[in-house]
Formats: C-alpha cells, sequence, structure tokens
C-alpha cells in the first residue's frame, strides 16, 4: 500500500511540475517572445499576469464544480488540456492565439493542483497528511523554481517552439503515468455545492483566508524583486547572481520537506514560529545585504522559509475547512495569487519610496499581520483542539 502511494504522489508531483511549469517557465523567455511576435516585453508579460489571474479568478470555482466526478478523469482532462494548450503555443501564428492557449488551460489549472493536494492528504493517514502534501507542494516549487532556468536554456540552445514541446512534453508524461499507474477515483461521497460553500459562513475559514494572503504578500514581496536585490544592494551579476537564484531554488525544495514534518509534529507552534522566524531573516538583511557571504546564508534561509511559509498556508486553510478539501485547496490557490498580486505591489511602492534595500520592510508589514491573524485563531479557536493540533 506504501508503495502505491508513493507512486500516486510521485505522479501528482510530475503533473503539479508539468503544470508551474508552464505558468511560470515564460518568465525566462519573454524577452524571446517579444522579438519573435515584435512587441514589447511589457506586452509579452501579459502571459504571466493574465494566466494568474485566471488561476485567481477561477480558484474558488472550478474545483467546486468538477468536485463529484470521477478524480482520474479530471486529471487526465486537466492535464489533456495543458497537453493540447502547448502544441497550439508551439505552432501560435500571432501573439493573440499564444495568449488564448495559455489562458484557456490557466482557468482548468486550479482543478488539477487542487485535486493533487486533496488526494495526496487523503491518500494516506491524517497525521502522515502534511508530508504526502508538503512533498505535491515541492512540485510546485520546483515547477516555479526549476522551470524558470530549464526554459531558458532550452529556448537559448534551440528554439522558443522547443521550450514550448518541453511544456507540452511534461504535461503528457504526467497524463500517461495517470492513464498507466493511477487507478479509478470515483467521488464515493459527494458534497453538494451549497454544504461546500456553506465553510465561507465560519469566521474561522475568514481568519485563514486572511492568514494565506498575507503569508503570500510577505513572501512575494521579496521574491518578486531577488533578482534586482541581489544586482543593487548586494551587486552581484552574471554567474554569481545565476548561483545566487539557485541556492534559493534549491533551499525552498528542502524547505519545503521540512514544513511538511514540522507541521506533522506540531501545526500550531510551526504557524507561530514561520513569521518571527522570517521577520528575524528579513531584518537579518539590512546587515548581511552588502556582502556576498553572509547574504548567500540569507538567501539559504529565505527559500527554506519561503517554502516553509507555503507548506503552512495550505494547511492553514484546509484545517479550517477539513469539511470541503477541494473548495478550501481552490481557496488556497486563489489566496496565494492575491498574495503574489498585493506583495508585488507593495514591494514596488517600497522600492520607489525607499529604495530596493528597505523592501523587506514591507515583507515585515505582511509577516505582522499573518502572526496577529494566526495567533488570534489560536486564542479563539484552539481551547476546542478542533483540528488545530497534528
Amino acid at each position: 500500500m506504501d508503495k502505491q502511494n508513493n507512486l500516486l504522489t510521485l505522479i501528482l508531483t510530475i503533473g503539479v511540475f508539468g503544470i508551474l511549469t508552464t505558468e511560470m517557465g515564460v518568465i525566462g523567455i519573454l524577452p524571446l517572445i517579444a522579438d519573435h511576435f515584435q512587441i514589447s516585453v511589457s506586452k509579452a508579460g501579459l502571459l504571466v499576469s493574465l494566466f494568474a489571474l485566471a488561476v485567481a479568478v477561477s480558484g474558488p470555482i472550478m474545483p467546486l464544480l468538477f468536485s463529484g466526478i470521477n478524480r482520474k478523469k479530471v486529471m487526465l482532462l486537466v492535464l489533456g488540456i495543458f497537453v493540447v494548450g502547448n502544441v497550439v503555443s508551439m505552432f501560435a501564428s500571432s501573439f493573440t492565439v499564444l495568449l488564448i492557449a495559455r489562458v484557456i488551460p490557466a482557468i482548468f489549472h486550479p482543478i488539477y493542483c487542487s485535486l493533487a493536494l486533496t488526494v495526496a492528504a487523503t491518500s494516506v493517514s491524517q497525521e502522515e497528511a502534511p508530508k504526502a502534501v508538503s512533498k505535491v507542494i515541492l512540485g510546485v516549487t520546483a515547477g516555479m523554481v526549476l522551470g524558470v532556468p530549464i526554459t531558458n536554456y532550452v529556448a537559448s540552445t534551440t528554439s522558443l517552439e522547443m521550450a514550448m514541446l518541453f511544456f507540452a512534453v511534461v504535461n503528457a508524461v504526467a497524463f500517461i503515468a495517470t492513464l498507466v499507474f493511477i487507478p479509478s477515483m470515483p467521488v464515493t461521497e459527494r458534497l453538494s455545492y451549497g454544504a461546500q460553500v456553506s465553510v465561507l459562513k465560519k469566521p474561522l475559514t475568514w481568519l485563514a483566508i486572511a492568514t494565506v494572503i498575507f503569508i503570500g504578500s510577505a513572501i512575494s514581496s521579496i521574491n518578486t524583486f531577488i533578482a534586482e536585490y541581489l544586482e543593487t544592494v548586494t551587486n552581484v551579476s552574471g554567474n554569481i547572481l545565476t548561483l545566487a537564484l539557485f541556492i534559493l531554488g534549491l533551499a525552498s525544495l528542502i524547505g519545503n520537506l521540512v514544513g511538511g514534518t514540522l507541521l506533522m509534529r506540531n501545526a500550531m507552534k510551526t504557524a507561530i514560529a514561520f513569521p518571527i522566524v522570517l521577520g528575524i531573516v528579513h531584518l537579518l538583511s539590512l546587515f548581511t545585504g552588502k556582502s556576498i557571504g553572509p547574504m548567500m546564508i540569507t538567501i539559504l534561509l529565505w527559500g527554506i522559509l519561503f517554502a516553509v511559509g507555503n507548506n503552512v498556508s495550505q494547511y492553514w486553510i484546509t484545517s479550517a475547512a477539513p469539511e470541503a478539501p477541494d473548495f478550501a485547496n481552490g481557496l488556497f490557490l486563489s489566496c496565494g495569487n492575491l498574495g503574489i498580486t498585493m506583495g508585488t505591489a507593495v514591494g514596488g511602492l517600497f522600492i520607489s519610496g525607499m529604495g530596493v534595500q528597505y523592501v523587506v520592510l514591507g515583507g515585515i508589514v505582511f509577516l505582522i499581520l499573518s502572526l496577529v491573524s494566526i495567533l488570534l485563531r489560536s486564542y479563539l479557536y484552539n481551547p476546542a483542539k478542533k483540528q488545530l493540533t497534528s
């Protein structure tokens, strides 16, 4: 049984990696796309921003609509749409066609990702669930972190079309593995749409939503501008900058596994400690920012903690609404994308108002807000011990 669960988790991780690589990998080839279609880089950026917007909007809706259908069929449908979208992208005759070929799969993105998180959690015991989920989130992180350099490398050594083919191949591998190795997964206890949406009547759910948005904002307010921070403050470029970003990526893969283990041991303590520890690292960066050696250690800590933050967010919202896991995971994806939008905007304000070095202050503001909402939940709901201890 363990082997079967491990194979299931691996396939889900590959699937999530393929979907996130399709979303984020384009960041590394925006200048090439702009050249290819004779448009500005900012217009090419719509491929990223409209994709994220589609995910944010469809996050709470689409997983709900598909929650009663056989899960294997739903996974195959979404992966199939991504394969087709990527093949169309390869042969796109205009930028508009390329945009449509990305936005349509983006609408289906939250269905697969929320389903993958739910299936991973329910395939093991309740105690093991955070660890299984952290492995799937590993696919999310790998897609976000490794997808960009891999896509950039493929496009620069071969062609733009080959980069799109790379997206299609990864999604096709997940499709075939799902078809061959994942058994039929009919939904035995179908929850009505009303029962799932009714979790929004609970103040606990809204408190969790606020926490996830604050954590997402705290992370992205730094993460979005990290290359600019290293170039301007630490004064690194070229290979050293690539190495720093690689360390960040590698650390975040480690952070996923650390986050899952810590949540399994004591979820509440992990959640409370997270904003405090990350806040301390943010403050440290004000002193380490200008020296390459100490800054590399800060980058390592950032990578680990950013990934732990994703794990905490996912656990926080699904434990607030355990009766509707698909819907809760959809909310997690939607709130995460809202956090990226908010964090990027606030980070940009701090940069233009105070300078790049002080971008961490925006992160600290959001961490304080997330700590307040975490403590509020701990104070209001902990006495009953409802789904809060691991």
